[in-house]
């Protein structure tokens, strides 16, 4: 990915989570078990295949003492510039504006 316009590109909490599992020497299906969730839904999260949900932010916060706010707000900035990168919901977009700049 490249610059944004926002001088930096959003990291999805995924990433940060496996590296610091990895770190820790944790292994992800006891990571899972401990957090009681699905290997499978867990991998997901740590592979940026599937969004941190407020749960499992919590459940991660719990599990690791990594903040869970800090790891929502990582989940919303990434969000939202995967949906500034959609040039189809970007047209969409400007029509809107157009036609509520005539009101």
């Amino acid at each position: 990915m490249g610059d944004f316009g926002y001088g930096f590109c959003p990291t999805h909490p995924g990433e940060l989570l496996k590296e610091e599992i990895e770190y820790r020497h944790i292994t992800q299906s006891h990571l899972a078990k401990q957090m009681g969730i699905p290997y499978t839904a867990l991998n997901d999260i740590l592979n940026q295949r599937r969004p941190l949900t407020a749960n499992t932010a919590m459940l991660f916060e719990a599990a690791l003492g990594i903040n869970a706010d800090m790891l929502m707000r990582m989940q919303l900035k990434y969000n939202m510039q995967i949906v500034r990168q959609d040039k189809s919901f970007a047209e969409r977009l400007t029509k809107i504006r157009d036609i509520a700049s005539a009101f």
